[in-house]
């Protein structure tokens, strides 16, 4: 079986990511050994992103978002695939590199691109659909950003990413009700 190309060059943090991703897809990778991710690195992912687009594929954990923040900032315009974490786990550890190679084709072609026409969302809209400031928001927020494809995030960077990413409240509230969690009736501050 052939490997589906992917044009964009895509942005992980280690070696065996690297491989992984091989397995998976015919791409470019770039490595950013981890959180020592050098202004070197940065220009070479500032070129690649000037020359055909650069994806960032990083660890659903700490570290990985930490690096995709840092690139985001510095390469404005970066395509992202998430990886969720409950594909991404091996005796107890999270990576890239502990996927199967379907997870990561499925992941790769549900990447994100900044938006430029977006609907605006804010607090009141994830309190809304329970996904901050009640019991049990946190398990709701992981399934739905799982769901949108935009990774595990907390309240604040739910929110920075729907709108981002310029999803759309049909989109959201679909995808609610396939979690089975639909937003919750208008009167909810008793709930």
């Amino acid at each position: 079986m052939e490997k589906e190309r992917i044009a964009e060059v895509i942005v992980v943090e280690g070696r065996d990511d690297l491989v992984a991703v091989k397995r998976a897809v015919d791409a470019e990778v770039i490595i950013t050994q981890g959180l020592g991710l050098s202004p070197k690195t940065l220009q070479v992912i500032k070129e690649a992103q000037q020359r055909c687009g650069v994806i960032v594929f990083t660890d659903p954990d700490g570290p990985g978002e930490r690096i995709r923040r840092w690139v985001t900032e510095a390469v404005p315009g970066v395509k992202h695939a998430f990886l969720p974490a409950a594909v991404a786990k091996k005796e107890g550890k999270v990576g890239i590199e502990h996927a199967r190679p379907q997870d990561i084709r499925v992941a790769l072609n549900q990447v994100r691109s900044p938006a430029t026409k977006r609907e605006t969302f804010n607090r009141d809209d994830l309190r809304i659909w329970k996904v901050d400031g009640v019991p049990g928001a946190g398990q709701r927020r992981e399934a739905l950003g799982e769901r949108l494809g935009i990774g595990r995030v907390n309240a604040k960077q739910f929110l920075q990413r729907i709108n981002h990413f310029g999803l759309g409240r049909g989109e959201i509230e679909a995808a609610l009700k396939e979690i089975g969690e639909g937003p919750c009736p208008k009167n909810c501050d008793n709930a």
